[in-house]
């Protein structure tokens, strides 16, 4: 066997990335329903302005924003099977979350409009996802690019 085929279970690094991106997600989802690490857990709400709960005491959460960030991680460990889906994912979760933090700029926190919700530590966290998701699908993309 040569020594540049990839073994079926080798994974692009693209894939490794996109899966820990999704654990991540899969992980926040999670802890976003734990009381301790959820603080104010007694005041989660479906979805709204109005959930005072907040994950590390710093991350406005409610119970839609909890299913969000597991289902994002889902649909991330499905799409990082193959290196051009984990690029997707990270490309395109990426631009969710560039949109995501100009919504959170631009709405009101105290309006019907915040209904995920948004503080202003979930907009700076949704930058650097924004950042992080797009630079690394394409650096690591790089060579999936040449190929084509």
């Amino acid at each position: 066997m040569s020594g540049s085929t990839l073994s079926p279970r080798t994974h692009h690094p693209l894939q490794t990335t996109g899966m820990v991106v999704s654990a991540v997600f899969v992980l926040v989802g999670i802890l976003g329903f734990i009381p301790g690490v959820t603080t104010g857990f007694d005041q989660l709400t479906f979805a709204g302005h109005t959930s005072g709960a907040l994950l590390l005491g710093l991350f406005a959460v409610s119970v839609l924003h909890n299913l969000v960030h597991l289902a994002f991680g889902v649909v991330g460990f499905a799409m990082s099977r193959t290196a051009s889906g984990a690029r997707a994912f990270l490309i395109g979760g990426g631009i969710v979350y560039a949109v995501l933090w100009i919504y959170g700029l631009v709405i009101d926190f105290d309006s019907a409009a915040n209904f995920v919700p948004l503080n202003t530590a979930d907009n700076w966290l949704h930058l650097v996802l924004a950042v992080a998701m797009i630079g690394l699908g394409l650096l690591l993309g790089r060579d999936l690019r040449t190929r084509a």
